[in-house]
């Protein structure tokens, strides 16, 4: 699922080679730019514009800026990169790739606009973010971030006491299940077929969780547009204010296979990310990765803490490139034996 925002003037891409581009406009992406703006690199954010939580009416679980709405997080990050000299892009990438290095031995890459512009740079931080997969259920997507939601740490508190489905997708559901309970008393965790053995049955019981077998035909919609319940297949309506659903969750990569960042499965279908270090480093010498490309649970303060250390780890290594070009002009050229 993915929804965009309200375009935004974007600057221009510069002709030269820049120290880093940012591949995302999230909170990864904006943090690891402005890490690398304040410390006088020239840095290019390109932003394609679609948030993960474009949906949602605000973000919570980050100090501070609980309730801020995501849209105005992400406007105040671009005016802070851009005070300290950074770039944002409004555009899709199509292609980043490596490029013949320089004459001094350093790296090189180039990354390619849907819209037929390039830019050159010397490393490159992906922060693409992910995309939610949902089950295909009829009616569910339209309720996307409203009245089906993924996450009781970004939305529990604002659905509290409301009547709540479980619909299941994976053994995670059943965790998703005892997560929702802290929320409300009425919970019914909808097995969609999938098995369930009896100790998680008798658990459930235990803590009022209702089950019911019977597989879900559709989401049903009020008159008002809000979410009114799931009809089973059976034709029995079951009345739901909202619906939890652990999503499987694919980090963003298209237009990024020239960079061959390897990628891995999460276990038990939970998604597939692309793998890296603890600073964000990968295999791929000159390409990090931050926030919920790599980490696929990380939210918004996560998501950002990360994108910052990618950025000073970037900028320590290409102060060491700049310091070894440096010493090698001033030796001069190697004498002819």
């Amino acid at each position: 699922m993915a929804e965009t925002t309200t375009p935004y003037m974007s600057d221009a891409l510069p002709d030269d080679t820049v120290d880093a581009v940012v591949i995302g406009g999230g909170a990864a992406g904006l943090n690891g730019a402005l890490m690398l703006a304040r410390s006088r690199r020239s840095v290019v954010v390109i932003d394609s514009g679609t948030p993960r939580n474009a949906p949602a009416a605000a973000v919570h679980g980050f100090i501070v800026l609980d309730g801020t709405p995501p849209t105005e997080i992400l406007r105040r990050g671009r005016e802070q990169v851009r005070e300290y000299g950074g770039r944002v892009v409004l555009g899709e990438v199509a292609a980043a790739d490596p490029a013949p290095v320089s004459p001094d031995g350093d790296l090189r890459f180039v990354v390619s606009l849907a819209d037929g512009r390039s830019i050159t740079a010397r490393r490159v931080l992906v922060a693409t973010g992910l995309r939610d997969v949902l089950p295909e259920v009829p009616g569910l997507a339209q309720h996307w971030g409203h009245g089906v939601v993924h996450c009781p740490y970004c939305h529990g508190w604002e659905v509290r006491d409301e009547p709540i489905g479980i619909l299941a997708t994976g053994p995670a559901s059943v965790h998703h299940a005892l997560l929702f309970r802290q929320l409300t008393e009425d919970l019914v965790y909808f097995t969609g077929g999938s098995s369930l053995d009896e100790d998680t049955r008798t658990r459930f019981a235990a803590r009022g969780i209702r089950i019911l077998d019977t597989p879900v035909r559709e989401v049903v919609t009020d008159e008002d547009g809000t979410l009114a319940g799931v009809r089973l297949a059976d034709g029995q309506v079951v009345a739901r204010r909202v619906l939890a659903v652990a999503t499987r969750m694919r980090a963003r990569s298209e237009g990024l296979e020239g960079l061959r960042l390897p990628m891995e499965d999460l276990p038990d279908g939970m998604g597939r990310r692309f793998v890296s270090g603890m600073a964000g480093n990968t295999e791929v010498p000159g390409v990090w990765v931050a926030g919920n490309a790599t980490d696929l649970v990380a939210q918004v303060g996560a998501s950002a803490a990360a994108g910052a250390l990618a950025g000073a780890h970037i900028n320590a290594l290409l102060a060491a490139a700049d310091t070894d070009a440096a010493l090698a002009a001033a030796q001069g050229p190697a004498p002819t034996p």
